[in-house]
């Protein structure tokens, strides 16, 4: 949830605003005059947030996408099911050899 806050208020009842967005997963937008001008959100969503902001992780997205436009991609379950399946076979060479 997004609460509005006047920055006086924020800075009154600092220690409460950041225990409701750490425990509570709420977001403050800061208020100077009316303006929003700042938010308070929890450490991890802004770190992954500055992540997204990378030129190189941009750019890693963009491709995946475009894999999977392009029909490059195949679902999960495929590429799990090959790795059962190998794993499989080695463990049944594994098995021979000790015999």
């Amino acid at each position: 949830m997004v609460h509005y806050l006047p920055i006086t208020k924020a800075r009154i009842n600092l220690g409460q605003v950041v225990r409701r967005v750490v425990r509570n997963k709420e977001y403050f937008i800061l208020e100077k005059d009316g303006i929003p001008v700042a938010g308070i959100l929890r450490a991890d969503e802004l770190e992954d947030y500055l992540e997204l902001q990378n030129p190189k992780v941009k750019r890693a997205i963009e491709k995946s996408n475009e894999d999977v436009r392009k029909g490059k991609t195949r679902p999960a379950e495929m590429l799990l099911a090959e790795f059962r399946k190998e794993n499989a076979a080695k463990r049944r060479a594994r098995r021979r050899k000790e015999v």
